[in-house]
């Protein structure tokens, strides 16, 4: 079986999967923060592109020594608002090799349905899918297949940086933040009404992981603890309590996060708590696998 890789720079990380035939050979994931400041000033911050060129660098190292054949590299929310979107995909390519490819949000979030569901038993469909992402989220309804996908503007670095002033922030920061994530559920429901049927909801990404991870108390990242977790919203709802009202100094030691995702975790738990009160919904299954695994599907003969 040929050694595939996939590359996601994401607005908050970059990611790299190498595969051989179903087989991870490589997980990585660095916090590069490529879409700090994107949406207050519709630029990608020439030190955010460095971090994640320095990423890239490493990761394409690790193609190299493992063979891989064919790679591909995308980008998402922080780089389609960028103006200067051409800066970062001229660097990426002088080293990857490769233009990575501007995925609109449709296409990130069949990609996303196609990594989670992939290992699923058909009969627990239909499915609905949630990714939050640092830029943007995307939401995605189907069984054998993606049927609706709908991208939001609406993320962990978005809503931290539009509404938190303070440490910890505010009850009013974090009810606005809420509030703004509510209004864009509306607009799911209200256009996609299969979301409320769905058999199963299946979350995904960084800020879903992590509140798995704390509620677990995990003293070390293990993948296999958290893939396919069922995280109560009752759960959810008090990882939420827990990190809202403690200051970044402490939050940075709560087993189970990630030092770098400590400034920008209580964001993604908004729109997290915003998704599962207006939908009702009472549990989520936590998958590791996503975009990523979506990606080298697509390279597979």
């Amino acid at each position: 079986m040929p050694v595939l890789a996939a590359i996601d720079c994401g607005t908050n990380s970059t990611r790299l999967l190498i595969s051989d035939g179903g087989r991870a050979i490589e997980r990585r994931m660095v916090i590069t923060r490529l879409g700090r400041g994107v949406d207050a000033t519709g630029r990608l911050d020439p030190d955010a592109i460095e971090r994640t060129i320095e990423v890239l660098r490493e990761y394409q190292g690790l193609i190299d020594e493992h063979g891989v054949e064919r790679t591909r590299i995308v980008a998402t929310s922080a780089v389609r608002d960028a103006s200067n979107a051409e800066d970062f995909f001229a660097a990426a390519s002088a080293v990857v090799g490769a233009r990575p490819e501007l995925l609109s949000g449709v296409e990130e979030g069949a990609l996303g349905f196609a990594g989670a569901t992939a290992e699923l038993d058909l009969g627990d469909g239909p499915f609905l899918v949630i990714d939050i992402g640092g830029g943007s989220t995307e939401c995605m309804v189907g069984t054998d297949h993606v049927e609706e996908v709908r991208s939001f503007d609406l993320g962990c670095v978005r809503l931290t940086e539009k509404h938190f002033e303070h440490d910890p922030p505010a009850p009013e920061e974090l009810s606005n933040a809420i509030a703004e994530a509510t209004s864009w559920f509306d607009d799911l429901v209200r256009e996609v009404p299969a979301v409320t049927t769905a058999r199963t909801v299946v979350g995904l990404a960084g800020t879903i992981s992590t509140v798995a991870s704390v509620e677990i108390g995990l003293a070390e990242w293990d993948r296999d603890v958290i893939h396919h977790y069922r995280l109560s919203r009752e759960a959810i709802e008090d990882v939420f309590r827990t990190l809202a009202t403690e200051s970044l100094a402490d939050r940075l030691h709560s087993p189970g996060l990630e030092p770098a995702r400590a400034d920008v975790i209580v964001g993604g738990c908004c729109a997290l708590v915003a998704f599962v009160r207006r939908l009702g919904i009472e549990e989520v299954l936590v998958s590791e696998s996503d975009i990523l695994d979506g990606l080298i599907a697509s390279l597979e003969p």
